[in-house]
């Protein structure tokens, strides 16, 4: 067998990393652009185009009406993923551990019947702990009740620019979506290299990444594109269950306060002084975006 030959069947990633889709919140509703319905079937369309199964990590206050839940039931049957995002979707930094708890487990009450209900745990807003009692008492609590952590590898902003262009569309219904589309596919991509450079940097290695995204008119409009992107740029989209076997998932960095991307928290466990805190946040691309009137 050809030397070449048997090193690109041995050496995973050659060309590029691979990426999974978990989307979360589910936080469905009408809008100036798209119905709840049509928001939901057109991202569920582009994840079937591309034949990759994402995980849904839902939040459960925004799943107790029946057309929700019917929308969500659509995700079990299609083989997605269904996740905890706790009940109430608090900021665990503000919070009493048992609340919180407690806040975990009557999500788990909601979604708990879904055939595809899958115990991942994602912490709202990536905060995992701003004390080691609670950082130590939640992973116990998780441990205890047999989930593991959903980790995000590449942490965006996509709620902030759906947020800015939800409210521009309120305004002015005829808003050009092509330039929002060019600022969205350049932020993730951009994001994307990073987080995939800290891999690199502090593993060694391109890991199985999981993107974070949310269930909002921005994915709606543009997810077929974003996912486009990633499988022109060399990169392999993956089920989200596959990403979650990657060893780095098992991961329990030591930093406080706990949370952001894993990598993020990989990287500080390391030491990398180069960290803006929080890793992402809407202040990050408040000039950007108003630079270019998006």
């Amino acid at each position: 067998m050809p030397k070449l030959f048997l090193m690109l069947l041995l050496t995973p990633h050659l060309y590029g990393a691979r990426v999974a889709v978990t989307i979360d919140d589910f936080a469905m509703r009408n809008g100036t652009a798209l119905s709840l319905v049509q928001r939901d079937k057109r991202i569920l369309a582009a994840l079937e185009k591309y034949h990759i199964k994402a995980a849904a990590f839902v939040t459960g206050k925004y799943i107790q009406t029946p057309q929700v839940m019917e929308r969500l039931g659509k995700w079990d049957k299609s083989g997605h993923l269904i996740a905890n995002h706790t009940f109430s979707h608090p900021n665990f930094h503000k919070t009493e551990l048992r609340v919180f708890e407690q806040d975990i487990l009557k999500c788990e009450a909601l979604i708990g019947k879904f055939v595809n209900f899958t115990r991942l745990f994602r912490f709202p807003y990536l905060k995992a702990g701003d004390t080691r009692e609670k950082r130590d008492g939640i992973r116990r609590f998780l441990e205890k009740h047999g989930y593991k952590y959903g980790h995000v590898t590449i942490d965006a902003s996509d709620w902030y620019i759906s947020s800015r262009l939800e409210s521009k569309l309120d305004r002015t219904a005829n808003t050009p979506l092509e330039p929002y589309k060019r600022y969205y596919l350049d932020h993730i991509w951009e994001r994307a290299q990073y987080y995939n450079g800290l891999s690199t940097r502090y593993l060694g290695r391109e890991i199985d990444h999981t993107l974070l995204i949310h269930h909002n008119l921005l994915n709606a409009l543009f997810l077929d594109d974003l996912l486009g992107m990633f499988r022109e740029k060399g990169w392999e989209l993956i089920d989200a269950a596959v990403a979650f076997k990657d060893p780095v998932f098992d991961s329990k960095p030591n930093v406080l306060p706990a949370g952001e991307s894993l990598l993020w928290s990989l990287a500080k466990a390391k030491g990398d002084g180069s960290l803006r805190q929080p890793g992402e946040d809407s202040v990050y691309e408040k000039h950007r975006m108003d630079e270019r009137q998006l």
